[in-house]
């Protein structure tokens, strides 16, 4: 229905955006790894799916059309919604996914949250082919002039967002500070929380 959504970024969260066209905002719902993409702009395009269901219409939002056709290729499978779909792109870049595919990475796969052995192996199965050589490399930066807190905040109200128990959430999210001694960015510390949770 939407090829894609260009507009001001309202309001920016890890897991979610508002982009205001002309007075009329869109929430559209995002990976981590578009997230690291939009973080510092004002204005953005973002290549929307629109998912609906008896009960539910969401719009999710990407940085690249590679992403956006990473994503669809994951939910064309069977076990795997667009919230697995969101979980995968914000766990894991888009080339870590393919990579991981490509080499039937088994382990990889099923360390994103929600993905158990039997749909690791059918992703492999039924995307070897499909993503092939495809080069998706996308990384993000770092925050260095956020503080902890707030990193710890945005962190801890994206992981709740994803469906990570909240004191589950919190307990990781210190244990990865402490290690990192605040050196990591919000991407990153919600990528090792999710590994974690």
């Amino acid at each position: 229905m939407f090829a894609y959504i260009k507009g001001k970024l309202a309001y920016k969260d890890p897991t979610f955006v508002i982009i205001d066209i002309q007075g009329v905002g869109y929430e559209i719902r995002i990976s981590l790894n578009t997230y690291s993409h939009i973080k510092d702009e004002e204005q953005c395009k973002l290549f929307t799916y629109f998912h609906v269901k008896e009960d539910i219409q969401v719009l999710y939002g990407f940085a690249d059309e590679a992403e956006k056709k990473l994503f669809t290729q994951l939910i064309s499978i069977s076990g795997i919604g667009p919230s697995i779909g969101l979980m995968f792109l914000s766990s894991l870049s888009p080339t870590e996914i393919v990579n991981a595919i490509a080499t039937e990475n088994v382990v990889t796969i099923q360390s994103v949250k929600g993905v158990g052995a039997k749909t690791a192996q059918r992703v492999i199965l039924e995307l070897k082919d499909k993503v092939g050589k495809e080069s998706t490399d996308m990384s993000g930066g770092n925050i260095t002039s956020s503080s902890i807190n707030t990193i710890r905040n945005e962190a801890l109200a994206a992981l709740v967002t994803l469906g990570i128990n909240k004191v589950a959430a919190q307990k990781s999210i210190d244990k990865i500070l402490k290690n990192s001694e605040g050196q990591i960015s919000l991407e990153e510390l919600i990528k090792l929380a999710l590994k974690a949770a």
